[in-house]
């Protein structure tokens, strides 16, 4: 391993540079502003530069933070660590020119710093703006240091007091050419290191392998970074993936349980008798490819697709469109229930055995901090003598609960609550129980019963437990119990974003080597956020579908818009247009969003509401 690079600037007296000179595999360079006259004119600095020298440090003077590939030659760039200690233009300065520096230092860094490098920035108490500052200063007010750097692609991943006092010899000073030191109680070092860019919007196709004929069809949108990720495959590291295999794990030592994952088809064909069409991703295989009424014959009537083989393809097909759905198109499967359903039909089970399924699934929703268009669901599947099925549902509700109590990180340990099933209470649960209540009549959801701090929110619905009488005999009663691994995972692990489970950024998985499930550490702190409003007129007698509108969004930002709220809405006399206004809001959990940023994903919203749902903008 070679030595760690390590680049200071803005060096007043030299004396925290003189502070690191001498660690082990470590190379400094140490540079200052001003000429090695003005310089070594400050108290101590001469000692200071003098010891950098001595110790094999190169001291490099009238360097430009904002220029720094300027001073180094390209194999010279990559620096580990750049420090830069309290900033400041000048003592007249405001916050707007110190916001320049600040924009102009980290778009130079990024030039010069090595791909897993940090940038240290050490600022006086409440400067920053961010929650660590002590009190902390109005937005306006401040440095606003963490949407500065995200114009250069950095996020903010740790922060902590910058203690002067045991950094050995080191001596704050001032501003330029001034020997009063800055005030550096309650002063704070913020820790940025590179984002992953935003994801692109390159439209891509799923080609499939159809017994013998290939078949392909577009990816929706807002779904082209997350439809086949793998999370549950053998080789899966990801939280999901150890969650769902801890719970099978703790189910068998209670019943004889039978894996089912292999094979299970992505696409139904028809319809789902009661679901909304509205909250389903519809699918149109390519005409030329679309499989003949005989090759579909294998399966039920309006059963699922089978496929053996899938990967992924470019594609330049045309958006599905909205609207009449017939029973030959297909959609993106929403729910393991029919798949279980059709096990059960066949008599492919064994009394007492539980049946395990498990597989993403796919939902139209709106944008709300526990609702997701795609996430892993686990099915559980059992039949039991009838009479026996309360109590074979609360011992396997028991068994659920205690691995979940056996696997969590964090200090309070959740109670999962078995509520029964009340027509009130549906309308106040969860995206995810919602849809689940469309597939038929619920006896029972799980619902986290304690608010642990950084997961769900207190009344999170889990999963969903349904009973059926019909499918296999009169002695016997089959028991469905459906649970979103994603809000598991979620809860275990201390996750308050549920995006944060599908980042690219390799710093996520990191943090459960060997699928060890762990109390998660954001490496993306305080994300700032961006609000905008969009209104647009709806013509008279059209229905305006809300779920297309956030799905839309989703797509379009990148699922950077966090919260959708409509602000206003009222009818034009005379012609009987709607207008409504609403207020978006974007923030990234994992990825450097800048203003700008925002504010292009606005203008790119803007031209597909018109163009996708036929409204009019103001």
């Amino acid at each position: 391993m070679g030595l760690r690079r390590v680049l200071l600037l803005g060096e007043g007296n030299f004396s925290f540079a003189a502070s690191l000179c001498g660690a082990e595999g470590t190379h400094v360079v140490a540079t200052c502003y001003e000429s090695e006259e003005e310089a070594s004119r400050r108290g101590g600095a001469a000692r200071s530069i003098r010891r950098l020298r001595e110790s094999g440090a190169e001291v490099v003077f009238s360097v430009d933070c904002t220029k720094l590939k300027d001073y180094f030659s390209p194999e010279e760039r990559q620096f580990d660590c750049i420090y830069f200690n309290f900033p400041h233009c000048g003592r007249k300065a405001g916050v707007v020119k110190n916001r320049e520096l600040l924009a102009h230092f980290f778009r130079s860094s990024a030039e010069v710093l090595a791909e897993e490098g940090e940038v240290h920035v050490a600022l006086c108490n409440g400067q920053g703006g961010t929650p660590a500052d002590q009190p902390r200063r109005e937005w306006h007010n401040s440095w606003q240091i963490v949407a500065v750097a995200a114009g250069a692609g950095f996020i903010l991943s740790d922060v902590h007091p910058f203690n002067a006092e045991t950094i050995h010899g080191y001596k704050c000073t001032g501003y330029r050419s001034q020997d009063k030191s800055f005030r550096v109680e309650g002063a704070l070092n913020h820790i940025f290191t590179r984002s992953t860019p935003l994801p692109c919007f390159t439209p891509r196709s799923f080609r499939i392998q159809l017994e013998s004929q290939k078949v392909s069809f577009q990816v929706p949108q807002v779904l082209v970074d997350k439809i086949n990720r793998g999370f549950l495959e053998p080789n899966s590291n990801h939280p999901v993936r150890t969650v769902k295999e801890e719970l099978a794990a703790g189910l068998s030592q209670a019943f004889p349980v039978q894996d089912t994952d292999s094979c299970l088809p992505l696409l139904h064909q028809g319809h789902l008798d009661g679901v909304c069409p509205s909250s389903i991703f519809w699918i149109a295989l390519s005409p030329e490819e679309a499989p003949s009424p005989e090759e579909m014959s294998h399966g039920p009537a309006n059963g699922p697709v089978l496929f053996s083989r899938a990967d992924f393809c470019q594609g330049t097909e045309k958006n599905v469109p909205e609207g009449h759905h017939s029973p030959k198109q297909f959609y993106l499967r929403p729910s393991l229930l029919p798949h279980a359903q059709a096990i059960m039909q066949e008599g492919a089970f064994l009394p007492g055995t539980l049946r395990v399924l498990s597989g993403p699934v796919f939902r139209k929703c709106r944008v709300t901090p526990h609702s997701m268009p795609v996430f892993h669901e686990v099915l559980i599947v059992f039949a039991v003598s009838r009479g026996t099925e309360s109590s074979c549902v609360q011992m396997l509700v028991n068994n659920i609960t205690s691995t979940i109590h056996s696997l969590h990180q964090t200090g309070t340990k959740p109670n999962i609550n078995l509520q029964e099933a009340t027509s009130s209470e549906t309308t106040e649960l969860s995206d995810f129980a919602a849809f689940e209540s469309q597939l038929g009549k619920i006896q029972y959801f799980m619902c986290v019963e304690a608010d642990p701090p950084g997961s769900c929110e207190k009344g999170s619905c889990l999963g969903v437990i349904r009973t059926s009488h019909e499918l296999v005999s009169s002695e016997l009663v089959v028991v469905f119990a459906s649970l979103n691994l994603d809000l598991l995972a979620m809860l275990l692990c201390g996750i308050s974003d549920w995006r944060m489970l599908w980042t690219p950024d390799t710093r996520f998985l990191r943090q459960f080597p060997r699928g060890e499930l762990r109390l998660f550490k954001s490496f993306s702190l305080y994300p700032p956020s961006y609000v905008h409003d969009v209104s647009f007129w709806v013509a008279e007698g059209e229905q305006f579908d809300e779920v297309a509108f956030h799905t839309l969004a989703r797509g379009v930002s990148g699922e950077t818009v966090v919260s959708i709220q409509l602000r206003d809405s009222f009818q034009q006399a005379g012609t009987g247009r709607r207008s409504l206004c609403y207020r978006l809001t974007f923030q990234s959990c994992d990825r450097a969003l800048s203003c700008r940023g925002a504010a292009e994903l606005q203008l790119r919203l803007r031209e597909q509401i018109q163009q996708q749902l036929g409204v009019t903008l103001r």
